[in-house]
Protein backbone atom coordinates (compact mmCIF):
# COMPACT_ATOMS: atom_id res chain seq x y z
CA UNK A 1 0.00 0.00 0.00
CA UNK A 2 2.75 2.38 1.10
CA UNK A 3 4.99 1.62 -2.07
CA UNK A 4 1.76 3.15 -4.42
CA UNK A 5 1.56 6.70 -2.47
CA UNK A 6 2.62 9.48 -3.95
CA UNK A 7 5.92 11.66 -2.40
CA UNK A 8 3.72 14.67 -1.00
CA UNK A 9 1.85 12.15 1.01
CA UNK A 10 4.86 10.40 2.68
CA UNK A 11 6.52 13.33 2.75
CA UNK A 12 3.59 15.10 5.13
CA UNK A 13 3.30 11.86 6.54
CA UNK A 14 6.98 11.94 7.49
CA UNK A 15 6.85 15.29 8.52
CA UNK A 16 4.53 13.87 11.23
CA UNK A 17 6.53 11.60 12.23
CA UNK A 18 5.91 7.95 10.21
CA UNK A 19 9.00 6.46 10.54
CA UNK A 20 7.97 3.88 7.76
CA UNK A 21 6.96 6.94 5.35
CA UNK A 22 10.29 8.48 5.75
CA UNK A 23 12.16 5.48 5.25
CA UNK A 24 10.20 4.71 1.82
CA UNK A 25 10.96 8.05 1.15
CA UNK A 26 14.88 7.39 1.21
CA UNK A 27 14.88 4.64 -0.71
CA UNK A 28 12.81 6.15 -3.47
CA UNK A 29 15.80 8.98 -3.14
CA UNK A 30 18.63 8.33 -1.79
CA UNK A 31 20.38 7.63 -5.29
CA UNK A 32 18.51 10.65 -6.87
CA UNK A 33 20.09 12.62 -4.09
CA UNK A 34 23.71 10.87 -4.39
CA UNK A 35 23.26 11.44 -8.01
CA UNK A 36 22.89 14.90 -7.83
CA UNK A 37 25.33 15.50 -4.79
CA UNK A 38 28.00 13.50 -7.08
CA UNK A 39 27.46 15.88 -9.84
CA UNK A 40 27.78 19.01 -7.83
CA UNK A 41 30.83 18.65 -6.19
CA UNK A 42 32.56 15.95 -8.64
CA UNK A 43 33.49 13.41 -5.88
CA UNK A 44 32.30 10.59 -4.86
CA UNK A 45 33.37 10.51 -1.06
CA UNK A 46 32.14 13.79 -0.74
CA UNK A 47 29.28 13.11 -2.56
CA UNK A 48 28.48 9.92 -0.05
CA UNK A 49 29.25 12.08 3.02
CA UNK A 50 27.08 15.02 1.83
CA UNK A 51 23.95 12.49 1.22
CA UNK A 52 24.43 10.95 4.57
CA UNK A 53 24.42 14.34 5.86
CA UNK A 54 21.24 15.21 3.87
CA UNK A 55 19.29 12.31 4.98
CA UNK A 56 20.23 12.81 8.69
CA UNK A 57 18.66 16.37 8.39
CA UNK A 58 15.72 15.72 6.49
CA UNK A 59 13.72 14.64 9.12
CA UNK A 60 13.84 17.99 10.88
CA UNK A 61 13.78 19.95 7.17
CA UNK A 62 10.33 17.99 6.29
CA UNK A 63 9.00 20.05 8.92
CA UNK A 64 9.46 23.12 6.85
CA UNK A 65 7.97 21.69 3.63
CA UNK A 66 4.84 23.33 2.48
CA UNK A 67 3.84 21.59 -0.38
CA UNK A 68 3.74 24.06 -2.55
CA UNK A 69 6.03 22.40 -5.03
CA UNK A 70 6.42 18.79 -5.97
CA UNK A 71 8.41 16.71 -3.24
CA UNK A 72 11.67 16.08 -5.35
CA UNK A 73 11.59 19.46 -6.75
CA UNK A 74 12.30 20.71 -2.73
CA UNK A 75 14.37 17.53 -1.75
CA UNK A 76 16.50 18.60 -5.39
CA UNK A 77 16.70 22.70 -3.68
CA UNK A 78 17.97 21.30 -0.28
CA UNK A 79 20.67 19.13 -1.98
CA UNK A 80 21.82 22.10 -3.72
CA UNK A 81 21.89 24.04 -0.79
CA UNK A 82 23.54 21.30 1.16
CA UNK A 83 26.39 21.68 -1.46
CA UNK A 84 26.46 25.83 -1.08
CA UNK A 85 26.95 25.55 2.57
CA UNK A 86 29.66 22.70 2.17
CA UNK A 87 31.18 24.77 -0.22
CA UNK A 88 31.12 27.94 1.58
CA UNK A 89 32.24 26.00 5.26
CA UNK A 90 35.20 24.68 3.18
CA UNK A 91 36.23 27.41 1.58
CA UNK A 92 36.23 29.56 4.75
CA UNK A 93 38.04 26.68 6.88
CA UNK A 94 40.97 26.40 3.65
CA UNK A 95 40.88 30.47 3.80
CA UNK A 96 41.33 30.57 7.67
CA UNK A 97 44.06 27.71 7.48
CA UNK A 98 46.28 29.67 5.09
CA UNK A 99 46.19 32.00 6.93
CA UNK A 100 46.76 30.74 10.42
CA UNK A 101 50.48 31.55 10.84
CA UNK A 102 49.88 34.91 10.78
CA UNK A 103 46.81 35.16 12.38
CA UNK A 104 48.66 33.59 15.32
CA UNK A 105 51.87 35.63 14.74
CA UNK A 106 49.65 38.75 15.08
CA UNK A 107 47.31 37.36 17.59
CA UNK A 108 50.62 36.61 20.25
CA UNK A 109 51.88 40.23 19.54
CA UNK A 110 48.69 41.45 20.00
CA UNK A 111 48.50 40.01 23.75
CA UNK A 112 51.59 40.70 24.55
CA UNK A 113 51.19 44.17 23.87
CA UNK A 114 48.40 44.72 25.75
CA UNK A 115 50.28 42.71 28.35
CA UNK A 116 52.97 45.39 28.48
CA UNK A 117 49.82 48.02 28.21
CA UNK A 118 48.24 46.41 31.21
CA UNK A 119 51.63 46.21 33.04
CA UNK A 120 52.11 49.92 32.55
CA UNK A 121 48.89 50.90 33.90
CA UNK A 122 49.02 48.69 37.37
CA UNK A 123 52.08 50.34 37.81
CA UNK A 124 51.15 53.78 37.27
CA UNK A 125 47.81 53.16 39.00
CA UNK A 126 49.78 52.48 41.84
CA UNK A 127 51.37 55.97 41.69
CA UNK A 128 47.80 57.83 42.30
CA UNK A 129 46.11 58.65 45.16
CA UNK A 130 43.84 56.81 46.79
CA UNK A 131 40.68 58.96 45.93
CA UNK A 132 41.94 58.84 42.19
CA UNK A 133 42.63 54.83 42.14
CA UNK A 134 39.26 54.16 43.82
CA UNK A 135 37.93 56.17 41.27
CA UNK A 136 38.96 54.70 38.43
CA UNK A 137 38.47 51.29 39.80
CA UNK A 138 34.77 52.01 40.01
CA UNK A 139 34.58 54.01 36.79
CA UNK A 140 36.52 51.92 34.44
CA UNK A 141 36.77 48.71 36.46
CA UNK A 142 33.27 48.04 37.57
CA UNK A 143 31.87 50.56 34.95
CA UNK A 144 29.50 52.80 37.06
CA UNK A 145 28.24 55.81 36.17
CA UNK A 146 29.90 58.69 37.75
CA UNK A 147 27.12 58.84 39.43
CA UNK A 148 27.35 55.64 40.39
CA UNK A 149 30.85 56.29 41.73
CA UNK A 150 29.45 59.10 44.08
CA UNK A 151 27.65 57.60 45.42
CA UNK A 152 29.51 55.25 46.63
CA UNK A 153 32.68 57.12 47.41
CA UNK A 154 30.33 59.54 49.30
CA UNK A 155 31.41 62.35 46.99
CA UNK A 156 29.02 64.31 44.28
CA UNK A 157 29.03 63.27 40.29
CA UNK A 158 31.47 66.39 39.90
CA UNK A 159 34.03 65.58 41.85
CA UNK A 160 34.11 62.15 40.19
CA UNK A 161 34.23 64.07 37.03
CA UNK A 162 36.66 66.36 38.32
CA UNK A 163 38.62 62.96 39.56
CA UNK A 164 38.48 61.22 35.73
CA UNK A 165 40.04 64.00 34.24
CA UNK A 166 42.82 64.44 36.56
CA UNK A 167 43.37 60.41 36.63
CA UNK A 168 44.28 61.15 32.65
CA UNK A 169 46.18 64.42 32.95
CA UNK A 170 48.71 62.44 35.38
CA UNK A 171 48.14 59.04 33.45
CA UNK A 172 49.56 61.54 30.58
CA UNK A 173 52.45 63.00 32.23
CA UNK A 174 53.19 60.04 33.19
CA UNK A 175 53.45 58.23 29.61
CA UNK A 176 55.40 61.32 28.43
CA UNK A 177 57.61 61.26 31.36
CA UNK A 178 58.14 57.50 30.96
CA UNK A 179 58.96 58.32 26.46
CA UNK A 180 61.28 60.95 26.53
Amino acid sequence: MLMETDDETLARAAASGDRSAFALLLRRHYDRIFGLAFRLTGSRAEAQDLTQDICAALPAKLASWRGQARFTTWLYRVTVNATHDRRRRHFTRAKAASGWGDWEIARQDEMATQAQALDWLTGAMQRLSPELRDTVALVLGEELTQAQAGDVLGVSEGTVAWRMAQVKKRLRAMADEEAK
